[in-house]
């Protein structure tokens, strides 16, 4: 049986992981900074565990010595990602992440070359952020190959874990991103914002800086593209004024005001949110001339999809070739209709003339 470990176990998202793959009869290794949570897990769950900080090479190394996967659980991953990178190079371990951070895309996928020598998948991203956009941004590709301009959409996320909030305010300072003619370009935060026609209902958004706008480029190399939020109304003329506090939010002592606040509140939404909870996926493509297609999907709830996507991905490892991976990329446009809750709808085409 194939040897891996889930990184971050004792984490909100990691632990959940871990608990699904214990139903599925899977048997990762549990690992973590801390060993009191992580010892408990483990012998809770049956299963083996190490633990290890991500601060010593060596350590690290040791950390994932005979497992040919690791499932990286722990941010921010703007902290932790290249550290357990680096080790996996080393040692030959395919790694994947939960990330949504721009910043770990495009260093996870600066070492292609290097994770194609090496033997290994580095495949960042497994979770809510990116499968399903970059799944629809794929699917969409498909069906407008010429197509030039792409919007992709998300919402019903609720409640949202610790580790997303402070991965949330680290990201504050940066204001917002879009692409367009095939480079990252700074769009101030709240600028940008339209009605989603989503399936359950339209929902209004606002652009912000998902990972998408660095993955969907790599999938499909559409050179424009924005990604949307659902939010009220109110909120974007609220983030617009606010905006001219970004670098103040920037700074150490605001940064750990704010994170100490974060550690007062629940670790995520509980069992009830995230089994009646969905998330809604939507995306338009259109060309030069004016043709275009939207898609429809709908997932479960967003950490429960995480847990669902992260395993899924693990389970079909064995058919992509060694390399820096997105989701969509190394595993079609069809990944995210495998995941148990997903349903899709049928995707519509037009032209500017109808």
């Amino acid at each position: 049986m194939t040897a891996w470990m889930i990184y971050g176990a004792n984490g909100y998202t990691g632990e959940l992981t871990a608990r699904l793959a214990v139903e599925r009869g899977l048997t990762p290794v549990l690992a973590g900074r801390r060993e009191t949570p992580i010892k408990a897990l483990a012998e809770e769950l049956g299963l083996t565990y190490r633990v290890a900080s991500l601060d010593d090479p060596g350590t690290v190394d040791e950390l994932l010595k005979g497992m040919e996967t690791v499932l990286h659980c722990a941010g921010p991953f703007s902290k932790t990602s290249r550290q357990m990178v680096e080790s996996c190079l080393r040692m030959k371990t395919n790694y994947l992440d939960i990330t949504g951070e721009m910043a770990v895309f495009r260093g996870v996928f600066k070492q292609d070359e290097r994770a194609k020598e090496a033997g290994i998948i580095l495949m960042p991203g497994v979770g809510f952020d990116v499968v399903p956009t970059d799944c629809m941004a794929a699917k969409l590709k498909e069906e407008l190959p010429n197509g030039t301009h792409l919007e992709l959409a998300f919402g019903g996320l609720g409640s949202i874990s610790r580790g997303t909030l402070k991965t949330s305010i680290e990201g504050i300072s940066m204001g917002g991103w879009v692409r367009r003619d095939g480079q990252l370009s700074p769009a101030p935060s709240g600028s940008i914002s339209r009605e989603i026609p989503f399936a359950r209902k339209p929902r209004f958004g606002m652009a912000i800086p998902w990972g998408d706008v660095v993955t969907a480029f790599r999938t499909t190399g559409i050179p424009n593209i924005t990604v949307y939020t659902m939010v009220p109304r109110k909120t974007v003329n609220w983030v617009r004024k606010m905006s001219r506090f970004q670098v103040l939010a920037g700074l150490k002592p605001i940064q750990w005001l704010l994170k100490k606040w974060v550690d007062t509140r629940p670790p995520g939404p509980d069992e009830q949110l995230r089994e009646s909870g969905y998330s809604d996926i939507w995306g338009r493509i259109e060309n030069e001339q004016g043709e275009w297609a939207e898609g429809n999907f709908t997932t479960p709830e967003g950490y429960k999809l995480t847990a669902l996507a992260a395993l899924q991905v693990f389970s079909e490892l064995g058919e992509v070739s060694p390399g820096a991976w997105t989701p969509a990329a190394a595993l079609g446009s069809g990944l995210a209709s495998r995941i148990p809750g997903v349903t899709e709808n049928v995707i519509s085409r037009g032209n500017a003339e109808g």
